[in-house]
């Protein structure tokens, strides 16, 4: 059976109180991979200017496990790549929207020059079409699938857009074709009672932050609870 990695995500219900505490108990707890999100002034507007080198140092000093970036930007420079870097980021991901052309070029190798991975997003409503020229030179796609627009039956509110799961099959097939070694992401809306359509999907990470850290019987459990419903959905869609 395919082990589906989880990664702890450091978005708006994650408390920055004590961020070292509190990725250590998700980390310990089983999750693989510490997610911390990022955002300049422009993009992601709710989370402006958290989540950055400083931050990833302070997690980088509990755990050994990969910590990546995610970026909600729209420029980013070898500064920013270097400073990460040192702090002990094993990946950078940014919006494939506003990095593409000889700018992402340059990316790819200050990532690379500095030993990290780099991997692309793909937000709402932004067409895979972007990724691909890129998609055999990168290390992850990785999927925003939030949703927007009416919510889906049985739901009060959306989890993710209609589009979503086409999208990650599409992906799925785009990755297999061209770059097997490319790592495929999914993150956002999703929680235990509906997380199956989405591992049917075949994704190598699934990324969660309300999840976790909202469970009303807190992290370790959310954590757990995580885990078995993602490998009894691999095992039911028999995936290897």
């Amino acid at each position: 059976m395919k082990k589906i990695k989880i990664a702890a995500g450091m978005a708006g219900n994650f408390d920055y109180g004590d961020v070292r505490k509190n990725m250590k108990e998700a980390l310990d707890a089983g999750a693989d991979v510490c997610h911390s999100d990022a955002a300049d002034m422009h993009d992601l507007r709710n989370l402006q200017l958290v989540g950055g080198h400083l931050i990833i140092k302070g997690v980088r000093s509990i755990t050994d496990k990969p910590i990546e970036c995610h970026f909600y930007t729209e420029t980013c420079d070898r500064l920013f790549i270097e400073k990460i870097a040192k702090a002990g980021c094993t990946m950078l991901v940014l919006p494939a929207e506003h990095f593409i052309g000889a700018p992402l070029a340059y990316i790819i190798n200050w990532c690379h020059e500095f030993g990290m991975k780099i991997g692309l997003t793909i937000g709402c409503y932004t067409p895979l079409s972007f990724v691909e020229e890129s998609i055999y030179d990168i290390d992850r796609l990785h999927l925003v699938i939030h949703g927007a627009g009416k919510p889906p039956k049985g739901e009060k509110k959306w989890a993710w857009r209609r589009s979503s799961l086409d999208l990650i099959k599409r992906s799925r097939a785009l990755i297999d074709k061209c770059n097997p070694d490319c790592e495929l992401a999914v993150d956002g809306g999703m929680r235990i009672h509906n997380l199956e359509p989405v591992v049917a999907c075949n994704p190598d990470i699934m990324i969660f932050t309300t999840a976790i850290y909202c469970h009303p019987e807190g992290t370790t459990v959310a954590v757990q609870e995580i885990r078995q419903a993602i490998d009894d959905a691999a095992r039911k869609h028999n995936l290897e």
